[in-house]
């Protein structure tokens, strides 16, 4: 089997990977400014799709540009949330109808400071070529046999095996094996030649989930009876349901805006995906979802109240106006609940209490927080998998010490090697 890594090697972001140059394994893009797309051209026969963030299906509509039509296998939550972000990208950036070149290989049309890799057109092209599969049902993909588990990275995310025949690979793409509120860990460990896994947090071990969430609903209960607000920033996709999930059995009150509202309300579709339906359903219940106005925005911030709400690093949606309104105030929190990224204004944030925020720098003097309720496996869980295959060559990708830590694989005797983009690998 013949792997190329187009993207996400000794990286987080853009990730995708061609099979026998015949299938392809997700198609990300890479945030930034401008973003980054993977390299090369791909004409894979088929797609195969590990979940629902930017990072893995940013860039999948060009795929579909010219006269491609490669099928795309995914589960039903990823192929929703894919069209949600394609949608988003659109409208973020600008880009309609057919007249920009998609993909790789042609002229990217650009839309503001930013490049979009496709258009309208192949957004809707999408919905044609589209094939969904549940977890543990195998398919035919390219020639290859692909089946589908439970990653327990956020709904529909999936690990993926691809057999051709002779070698099976295993692609673990992001997962997590501690179980959330929202989904249950990842479990299964099928018979692989090859596994490519990923690293994100290789060096970091994750506080246990329960203590983490204690103290973020002390913090929040402590700030509001004191009169103050709590800004929640959180990720759309997973991180928002999760904090509603938190909120909601703690008994806590709050709103919800930006694009989390939107996919909670389509996670409900797919009750199989979740690990308790029923929590999600009086999560969404207990959340008050808020319509959009800034005038709205604005007096819910001054309501003594908890309010989660994209972006979850500061980068834009309504907590530009959320931490704006709160932020003079001391008694007030802003309360992070994932990993910000170096330069980001959450980071900034975090590092020196202020922040560039719509345009403006702006000092903070409310309390600011940040809180693990990440979604991805830690060292231990990495190498809990990875136990499971010291007989396999693995090749570590999507994480920023992907060659230390499969260095660090190797002194513990498995065949472990961290691929470069643009590296092709035989196994």
């Amino acid at each position: 089997m013949d792997i190329r890594f187009l993207g996400g090697a000794r990286e987080v972001g853009r990730s995708a990977i061609l099979v026998n140059d015949r299938l392809l394994l997700d198609y990300g893009m890479l945030t930034g400014n401008p973003p980054q797309f993977p390299v090369g051209a791909p004409d894979p026969e088929a797609v195969v799709v590990s979940h629902g963030h930017l990072d893995h299906v940013g860039s999948i509509p060009a795929l579909l540009s010219g006269d491609r039509r490669p099928p795309i296998h995914w589960t039903p939550p990823t192929r929703e949330l894919a069209l949600t972000l394609a949608r988003d990208t659109l409208k973020l950036h600008g880009v309609s109808g057919s007249g920009a070149a998609g993909g790789s290989r042609g002229r990217r049309r650009r839309g503001g400071s930013y490049n979009c890799p496709f258009t309208e057109t192949e957004v809707k092209r999408v919905t044609q070529v589209s094939e969904t599969h549940g977890y543990r049902e195998t398919f035919e993909a390219a020639g290859h046999e692909v089946t589908f588990y439970n990653a327990g990275h956020i709904p529909g995310s999936a690990h993926v095996l691809v057999d051709d025949g002779e070698t099976r690979l295993f692609y673990t793409a992001d997962f997590h094996t501690d179980d959330q509120r929202l989904v249950s860990a990842s479990a299964a460990r099928p018979d692989a030649d090859a596994v490519i896994c990923e690293s994100t947090y290789s060096d970091v071990e994750h506080d246990p989930r329960r203590r983490i969430e204690r103290r973020f609903v002390e913090s929040v209960e402590t700030t509001v009876w004191d009169g103050g607000t709590v800004v929640v920033p959180a990720f759309a996709i997973g991180r928002t349901q999760e904090m509603l999930l938190v909120c909601e059995a703690n008994d806590i009150d709050c709103y919800v805006d930006g694009m989390g509202k939107r996919v909670t309300r389509m996670l409900r579709q797919y009750p199989e995906f979740v690990r308790d339906a029923e929590a999600l359903r009086r999560a969404k219940s207990n959340a008050r979802f808020v319509t959009g106005r800034d005038g709205q925005r604005r007096r819910i911030a001054a309501q003594n109240t908890v309010i989660v709400t994209t972006s979850g690093m500061l980068s834009g949606g309504p907590a530009m106006t959320y931490v704006p309104a709160i932020r003079s105030n001391p008694t007030n929190k802003v309360a992070l609940t994932g990993y910000q990224v170096e330069g980001t204004p959450g980071r900034e944030l975090l590092e020196s209490g202020r922040a560039e925020l719509d345009g403006r720098v702006m000092p903070v003097s409310a309390q600011v927080e940040w809180y693990d309720f990440s979604a991805h496996a830690d060292r231990g869980g990495l190498l809990s998998l990875l136990d499971s295959y010291r007989g396999s060559r693995v090749l570590v990708n999507h994480g920023d010490r992907c060659a230390a830590f499969a260095e660090e694989l190797r002194a513990d005797g498995f065949d472990a090697s961290a691929p470069d983009i643009g590296d092709a690998v035989t196994v």
